[in-house]
């Protein structure tokens, strides 16, 4: 039956705001069923109370009620900082009543006397526009950061360590620190502990905060309440119910950092000029890739602040600390950029994989990428990394320890890294792997 009016109302929490305990009732009758919460408030007064406690996506409103109406009500607290959508319930709908209804940002209508099927429809459409809106928000902000999107790869030990972690954080709501140099994939981790949770059918919301200026900063997560008609939702309440990726946090202005701790600690939000703290239901994940601890000391960064998001940490492996997933990483990156460039793909040849895997990376999983996209429109590797050039340090004429090395390393990528079934493929002892292993910097 919900499915008639629409997968918005099963997620929904709804206000009821009526004096006639009938009609709440018979909204409650035909909304429960359909949606996740529905409450009732008796009056504007009970109203205000609730929503100070809990959050809602909706409220149906009366507009005739005792000491104010509906209308005034919603005015005054737009002006405060509500903004949930709203659907008036009304006998007269003249044209004065629904300018101010505009006004006050009142999204539907519903003439009484109404139809149960007359209130679904009404509800679906209004939280169809509510969604609408809220990922046209947040899709016009991924755009225009440049988030990354990806998947973990790689099977090394390095990088299974940390999604032993992630699968046991992602039940939990206790915020992660991602730590480790930049380019290591730290959001894209944070994406996949969002995926690995409940909340993975929620929003992901990535904000770099050495993107943005430091009031804008405060406008972007907090949120704006200018007057009655016109406010802006903040990434925080945007987020809600998902996870909040805060990246780069150590740079976040000292007067923002006040501000983070409450809401991490409350998990509740106040619009920049706006009255009311909006209560929240969110997974908050940070990242940096300075060092937090010297920061601290030196007075840049809270000391409370620090302590509260450094819970359970995460450090993310250098790429040339896990070699063995260069190339998953560079198969991938090459199918990839081929499809989306429509340009030929790259030849990955043994020699080739051999010189990535021994280069340094300094710009981690990043470089790799951009290498990759670079050599895809260039139509070829650079010198240093192509099958038919050479590796810095290796002559012409290939020596017996390069050929040994090329081919160990190479049964080891086919074995996913493993040594025991490589020493057994190759007829050595795991000790003589290990050992070349160690030489080579592996």
């Amino acid at each position: 039956m919900a499915d008639e009016y629409g997968a918005s109302l099963k997620g929904a929490s709804i206000l009821v705001i009526d004096d006639e305990p009938g009609m709440r009732n018979f909204l409650t009758k035909i909304l429960e069923p359909r949606c996740k919460r529905v409450e009732q408030a008796g009056s504007p007064d009970e109203a205000t109370k609730m929503l100070d406690r809990a959050h809602f996506d909706l409220l149906i409103l009366d507009n005739i009620m005792p000491g104010k109406t509906g209308l005034e009500w919603v005015t005054e607290q737009r002006r405060m900082g509500l903004f949930a959508d709203t659907i008036l319930i009304t006998a007269y709908a003249d044209l004065e009543t629904a300018i101010t209804a505009l006004r006050a940002g009142v999204q539907d209508f519903v003439l009484k006397p109404f139809r149960a099927n007359q209130i679904l429809n009404a509800v679906s459409r209004t939280l169809d526009r509510k969604n609408l809106r809220r990922d046209n928000t947040l899709l016009r902000h991924e755009l225009s950061s440049d988030n990354v999107r990806g998947k973990l790869l790689g099977t090394s030990d390095a990088l299974a360590n940390v999604r032993t972690m992630l699968h046991k954080l992602a039940p939990l709501p206790t915020p992660v620190l991602f730590t480790g140099a930049s380019g290591t994939g730290k959001e894209v981790a944070a994406r996949t502990l969002h995926q690995m949770s409940d909340r993975a059918d929620k929003p992901f919301v990535a904000v770099n905060c050495a993107a943005l200026a430091p009031d804008r900063l405060a406008h972007e997560l907090f949120g704006v309440v200018a007057d009655a008609s016109h406010r802006k939702a903040g990434l925080f309440m945007l987020a809600d119910g998902g996870t909040l990726f805060l990246d780069e946090v150590a740079q976040m202005p000292e007067s923002l950092q006040a501000a983070l701790l409450r809401v991490i600690e409350d998990q509740r939000v106040r619009p920049v000029g706006g009255e009311r703290e909006i209560p929240l239901n969110l997974r908050l994940c940070f990242a940096t890739n300075a060092n937090l601890e010297r920061a601290v000391e030196e007075g840049r960064f809270r000391a409370d602040l620090y302590h509260r998001i450094n819970v359970v940490t995460i450090d993310m492996p250098l790429l040339k600390d896990r070699s063995e997933d260069i190339v998953e990483l560079a198969s991938l990156f090459t199918c990839h950029f081929s499809t989306v460039l429509g340009m030929p793909a790259l030849d990955l040849d043994d020699e080739t994989f051999l010189k990535l895997r021994r280069y340094d990376w300094p710009g981690n999983v990043r470089e790799l990428r951009n290498l990759i996209e670079r050599s895809v429109i260039l139509g070829e590797f650079p010198d240093e990394f192509s099958g038919n050039g050479n590796v810095t340090g290796i002559q012409a004429v290939e020596t017996l320890d390069y050929v040994m090395q090329r081919h160990i390393l190479h049964v080891l990528d086919q074995c996913d890294g493993n040594r025991a079934e490589a020493s057994r493929r190759l007829g050595v002892s795991r000790k003589t792997v290990d050992r070349k292993c160690a030489a080579w910097g592996e």
